[in-house]
């Protein structure tokens, strides 16, 4: 969330305290991974709308998270934390190992998100001829 969200005209404190709260799936619940939640996010910010009424800008939105959790799961199998450091992260002691799993396996998620956040990106601009992310 921070570098898209930078991009996209958030500062990185407000960029940092949105997404703050989706780490170790949703407040450390071991839901729906950090990651993943941030590059939703970022979909929203690139495609989403505001208008209640706009329901092709919210369904492009919706189809584009799809598209982005298939990509996830076909590589991970999952979205969700727990399932992905195999233990629930708010319910397991945090002991040395514990932080290893997370310290090794995170930076990971989070490059592959960012990878299908490019991937998804890209194909939208090639489709449409727009190079401007913003749009």
């Amino acid at each position: 969330m921070a570098a898209y969200g930078v991009e996209l005209g958030l500062d990185l404190e407000t960029a940092l305290r949105l997404s703050n709260a989706f780490g170790g799936g949703m407040g450390k619940m071991g839901e729906v991974c950090g990651a993943v939640t941030g590059a939703f996010m970022i979909l929203g910010l690139i495609h989403g709308t505001a208008d209640p009424d706009d329901e092709q800008s919210s369904e492009k939105t919706y189809d584009l998270v799809c598209r982005f959790s298939d990509a996830f799961r076909a590589r991970h199998k999952t979205i969700l934390c727990r399932e992905l450091l195999g233990f629930h992260i708010g319910e397991k002691e945090m002991t040395p190992s514990a932080n290893s799993i997370i310290l090794k396996q995170c930076p990971g998620y989070v490059k592959d998100a960012a990878e299908f956040i490019d991937d998804i990106l890209y194909k939208e601009q090639g489709s449409s001829g727009n190079k401007n992310k913003n749009s």
